[in-house]
């Protein structure tokens, strides 16, 4: 007897699905699967989502070898190429002196890249542009099971042209791991939530605790959306559900804590000064530098050291809508806040387990805790932190688009008709009034104005007209045109943080809007390096006090990095590879000439020399590809150089060079006095060329020479 097997349904989508293929296949049904998608898909998802991906990398990666990168971290990833200890602890010298301020897993993802391809530029960009598109994918992926391939890929588009997280993955500052480690801890929990099982939970955890190994306790923002989400949608008894949540619990704290661990346990002698703490532990950085210091700002009894720097507008509910901030991240969020509300309403009848109420309160979550966190932060704050919040935004513009546009077609209820379209005018509205900030800024931004006010125009009205019409191919297309309206914008940001220079310590996109150090603003270039690394520099660049990716007030952040080592071997007594921005030796410049000299009288040191602060000490070791202590930490006030330590590295003879500035600021002012009584000042007659200096004026640069009779 034959039976027939009925037709293929109709997607879900709006289009039909393929007819499934026979079954096995083996090998290269899976490989076409890779490229055409699942049976059950619509015929477009899969071509569409190779499309934003080709385009997430475009953007990511234009122009590749000229990208900038922030300097600190690079200096740090180069060092640990130098040596596996400084790998391991995150040091930014390859002498192992002091750490940087963050745990080391990001510098481990570059530095094996750097290891593997050998030192250079795009080495050191590609794994993050990699993650990056990686991002793109995955957040498509969770979106598409819940809500549909045209939640996915709208969900997908969106985070691809969020325009900070254009800028970020185009830079070697962390976060961009961050995302991607968060993005899987999501994955795994909301596959916990939807089997019940266990396993998938600790790999949530686990995947958190290499994110707080990326940004300490950054990757901790989420943590109450996940329990809260589990605990509430998760199958199983509630015993059983906090039977599991313990379980994940321990495998979070161990993966975060593991590496904190092993170094606190190691005596103080035998590791690098961890960069940032008060006092020289790991477990300082975190709960002060990295932690409090980032919400109170001020300095406190756990270490705090957040300094109140804020390159991103005063704290405050309203931080993400200002001038600074508004055109880095807001574009979407009026439309993701109204798309939050209305779907959770939606799913309100919906069992405890409801897959999709829980994907929306996981989303919903992740937006909220990083709104708040970052909008009231009063610590060190730069724009690029924000790239954090752009998948939950994403993912409620794809995924809440979808359930407003389903309920404004056959919601019976008048008050859906209306929904749709008041989100997608309250969004265009705003992107109208973010484009209105840079008039006059580029063609770039006014075409995007005017598409929006067109597109955005054309939908509303033709949803509007479409649902009293009962014609849902007009409605179709209005809701074509919205995304054209809410992307429009956020697009003309994102191709001006691709296509123009950054800075590399705090990198933004689009127009500079006045504080926030905006896309015009160039960094310093990386290392041009081949496998080899920096070596002695053609030119000696200008670095000034901003070279790290957390800056304190006053820092001068803004300003250019040095100019990296470009591999060839000539001299210059142009300007100098770094300035201290205070503190022992913080008014000084090195120039290329003094390096030349340095290496030349290096005399088998360890360290070529000691400098006040980590910005100087990153330039000189790209400029130098030579060890150099950072005495003072990022700001100039870590405890990391003693008196005591000085004379013994000194006497053993790893150092022999030393700058101090006139003015004897610094971490211990017995340094400068001590250096300044026992050391033979170095002119600059001695290393520049051609000097006119009196023999008064050319000791001035700072420069000293100690020797192990010296330490008496």
């Amino acid at each position: 007897m034959t039976t027939l097997a009925p037709p293929p349904a109709p997607a879900r989508d709006g289009s039909r699905h393929r007819a499934a293929p026979p079954a096995g296949g083996g090998l290269a049904a899976r490989s076409r699967r890779l490229f055409t998608g699942a049976p059950e898909d619509p015929r477009w998802a899969r071509p569409a989502l190779w499309a934003v991906l080709l385009l997430a990398t475009a953007l990511y990666a234009w122009n590749l070898t000229s990208i900038t990168g922030n300097t600190f971290y690079d200096a740090a990833v180069y060092s640990g190429t130098k040596s596996w200890k400084a790998f391991f602890f995150g040091a930014l010298d390859s002498g192992s002196f002091i750490t940087v301020d963050k745990p080391p897993f990001a510098l481990w993802v570059m530095g094996l890249s750097a290891r593997l391809f050998g030192y250079g530029t795009w080495q050191l960009t590609l794994p993050m542009v990699a993650l990056g598109t990686g991002s793109v994918a995955l957040l498509y992926r969770m979106v598409k099971r819940d809500f549909g391939a045209v939640a996915g890929t709208v969900a997908a588009l969106a985070l691809t042209l969020t325009p900070i997280t254009v800028a970020i993955n185009r830079d070697t500052n962390p976060d961009p791991v961050l995302v991607f480690l968060m993005l899987l801890g999501a994955a795994a929990l909301l596959k916990a939530v939807r089997t019940g099982r266990l396993m998938p939970l600790v790999w949530s955890g686990v995947a958190i605790g290499f994110a707080f190994n990326t940004k300490m306790m950054q990757a901790y923002v989420v943590l109450p959306a996940f329990f809260l989400v589990y605990l509430w949608a998760a199958p199983g008894g509630l015993g059983r559900r906090l039977r599991n949540l313990a379980v994940g619990t321990v495998a979070l704290v161990v993966s975060s804590a593991w590496w904190m661990v092993v170094v606190d346990l190691i005596p103080a002698s035998s590791r690098p000064y961890i960069g940032g703490s008060t006092d020289n532990t790991v477990w300082d950085l975190v709960i002060g530098y990295n932690g409090f210091g980032r919400i109170f700002g001020a300095s406190s009894s756990v270490g705090s050291q957040g300094n109140g720097a804020s390159f991103g507008g005063s704290s405050g509910l309203y931080r993400m809508f200002n001038e600074i901030m508004g055109g880095q991240i807001s574009w979407l969020i009026p439309f993701a806040v109204i798309a939050l509300v209305a779907g959770l309403v939606l799913r309100g009848r919906a069992p405890r387990t409801d897959a999709k109420r829980a994907a929306l309160l996981l989303w919903g979550g992740w937006f909220v805790l990083h709104y708040l966190t970052f909008a009231l932060a009063e610590g060190t704050f730069h724009p690029y932190y924000v790239t954090a919040m752009a998948p939950g935004i994403a993912a409620l513009a794809g995924a809440g688009g979808v359930m407003l546009y389903r309920a404004f077609q056959e919601g019976a209820a008048l008050k859906w008709a209306w929904v749709l379209p008041t989100a997608v005018a309250a969004s265009a509205l705003w992107a109208v009034v973010l484009l209105q900030r840079v008039s006059g800024s580029g063609t770039l931004y006014t075409v995007a104005e005017i598409v929006v006010g067109a597109a955005g125009t054309v939908a509303v009205l033709g949803l509007v007209a479409g649902r009293f019409t009962k014609r849902r191919r007009l409605m179709g297309l209005a809701a074509l045109a919205a995304v054209v309206a809410l992307l429009a914008g956020p697009a003309a940001y994102s191709v001006s943080a691709a296509t123009s220079s950054t800075n590399g310590t705090n990198p933004t996109a689009g127009p500079s809007t006045g504080g926030g150090m905006g896309g015009g603003m160039g960094g310093g270039q990386r290392p041009s390096g081949t496998a080899g690394g920096p070596g002695t520099s053609s030119s000696s660049g200008s670095a000034s006090g901003g070279t790290s990716g957390e800056a304190p007030s006053g820092s001068g952040a803004g300003q250019e990095m040095g100019t990296p080592p470009s591999g060839s071997s000539s001299s210059s007594s142009g300007g100098g590879a770094g300035t201290g921005g205070g503190g022992m030796g913080g008014d000084t410049q090195v120039s290329a000439a003094m390096i030349t000299y340095l290496k030349k009288h290096q005399d088998g040191a360890t360290w070529l020399l000691a400098v006040a602060t980590d910005q100087t000490a990153s330039s000189v070791i790209l400029e130098s590809g030579e060890p150099v202590i950072s005495m003072g930490g990022w700001s100039g006030s870590d405890n990391a150089m003693t008196l005591a330590k000085l004379k013994s590295l000194v006497k053993s003879g790893t150092l022999h060079y030393i700058i101090v500035s006139d003015s004897g600021q610094g971490t211990d002012s017995t340094i400068s006095t001590w250096v300044k009584k026992n050391g033979t000042a170095v002119k600059s007659s001695a290393y520049e060329s051609g000097s006119s200096t009196s023999s008064s004026s050319s000791s001035s640069s700072g420069l000293y020479r100690l020797d192990a009779s010296d330490v008496g």
